[in-house]
């Protein structure tokens, strides 16, 4: 498809890098050339300079014949104007990241008229993933799919694991409780196991389950169970409001700190029943007199990369149980994870990984299309959730029959509300809900991708 994105910031730079991986032919508008070389020189993608709500921008784009435009400049009304100037030159769909609060309303009203397809918030969408971290502390992560039915967890395995060295299909208690490892990040490594595959110590695993045995999978895997009563939020930016408010609503206590008087004016007016407090977060004093070391979690919002690994190895040092680190540059990622900083959120990603989740829609809109995809292991495996229909090849045969392409793994199935984790003689059928993982280099668009070549065509 060809995609235009309109600014080349952090957003737009993950989003081109992303998309030209994919195959996609991308256009990169922007009106700083230094942006532009940055793009031309590291991506494979046509450079144009200027105003992207420019008219004549456009058209030297081409946005009138591209399939997709993607507004992600820093200004919420500058995306705005770039959909609808490309709604109107026949741009078949167009994507908006918008950023400010107040406009929610308006885009849902207004969405038609706008031109718009999907408005995306980046700060919304990461104040979400990092409450969902929150309502499940023991996790690093976890994400619920087959409309909540099962989920998949990010887990580091305690260091008194009783099953390390064992194959895995020799762990009769992932069984028991119906529960499959679909990925294992070894350092620098990512593996698919198969059930010759031996847990080490230090391994960080996914495993899916059936949401209901959710206690089962806990107990298994040897991690704390606790409830988060009180948080302290370090930097008052727009995440921050949004994931108060969230937190707040379910009867957690919230503490936030942040340097700008005018700031907290502002927070506390929008939120009258959290703790502002007018003070440098970063300093350490600060932290204790705020009671770090009682809170339950801590999670640093500034607008510092550096800061938030600082204040995030500080808490983790006082022993806060959970921390979470917001990070802009995910090169930093490993240098976190060395710190012992496992809970991160970057909110380029995830605005990216929620519009890659749409394109690939686009792609391939058919039934088989996929209908969800989660990123695992720093982005190096994908999970993705498809509808098996009549099209889909190998219905009826066991999956024992069946040859997958190497380092794919069927990790789950739903029939009729039943959650299935696979074993040798379970079966696709029509309907079935079909949740599988892969390396994140394979290009899976639809169900019948995960097939070996020699299966393609057998019914």
């Amino acid at each position: 498809m060809k995609i235009v994105i309109v600014g080349g910031g952090k957003v737009g730079y993950a989003l081109a890098e992303q998309l030209t991986r994919e195959g996609h032919d991308i256009v990169v508008i922007d009106n700083n050339r230094k942006v532009l070389a940055q793009c031309t020189e590291q991506l494979d993608v046509i450079a144009v300079e200027g105003n992207g709500a420019s008219l004549r921008t456009q058209r030297e784009a081409q946005v009138g014949q591209s399939d997709l435009l993607i507004a992600a400049t820093a200004g919420d009304e500058i995306n705005l104007m770039c959909c609808i100037v490309a709604k109107k030159l026949g741009c078949a769909r167009t994507i908006a990241r918008v950023r400010n609060p107040d406009y929610t309303e308006q885009i849902r009203f207004l969405k038609n008229e706008l031109g718009l397809s999907m408005a995306i918030n980046p700060e919304r969408n990461s104040a979400m993933e990092i409450y969902r971290m929150l309502r499940f502390p023991s996790f690093l992560k976890r994400d619920t799919f087959a409309k909540g039915r099962a989920q998949i967890v990010e887990v580091l395995l305690h260091p008194d694991f009783p099953y390390f060295g064992k194959p895995l299909s020799q762990i009769g208690e992932l069984s028991r409780i119906g529960a499959l490892i679909c990925a294992v990040k070894r350092g620098d490594e990512v593996f698919i196991p198969d059930g010759r595959f031996a847990l080490q110590p230090g391994d960080k695993i996914y495993a899916t389950a059936p949401t209901l045995n959710q206690t089962g999978l806990v107990h298994l895997l040897g991690v704390e169970v606790g409830r988060i009563r009180s948080v302290m939020i370090v930097g008052g930016s727009r995440i921050a409001f949004y994931l108060a408010e969230q937190l707040l609503s379910a009867g957690i206590e919230v503490h936030i700190i942040e340097r700008d008087p005018e700031r907290c004016l502002a927070l506390a007016d929008t939120l009258p029943h959290a703790v502002i407090i007018n003070a440098d977060g970063s300093e350490q004093q600060v932290l204790r007199a705020e009671g770090i070391a009682e809170s339950d979690a801590v999670v640093t919002l500034t607008n510092m990369d550096e800061e938030n690994l600082i204040i995030s190895m500080y808490a983790h040092h006082m022993g806060v149980p959970k921390v979470i680190t917001k990070i802009n540059r995910t090169e930093y990622i490993d240098v976190f994870r060395d710190r012992g900083i496992d809970s991160v959120v970057s909110p380029k990603l995830l605005t990216a990984d929620g519009i890659v989740r749409y394109v690939r829609s686009m792609y391939n809109a058919e039934p088989e299309a996929m209908l969800a995809l989660y990123r695992l292991a720093d982005g190096m495996v994908e999970a993705m959730e498809f509808n098996a229909t009549a099209h889909t090849h190998n219905l009826g045969r066991t999956l024992r029959e069946i040859t997958l392409k190497p380092n794919i793994l069927i990790a789950c199935i739903v029939r009729e509300g039943e959650v299935i984790i696979p074993r040798g003689d379970d079966r696709l059928l029509e309907d079935d809900s079909v949740f599988v993982v892969a390396p994140a280099q394979r290009k899976i668009a639809e169900l019948n991708d995960i097939f070996a070549p020699a299966e393609e065509h057998t019914v």
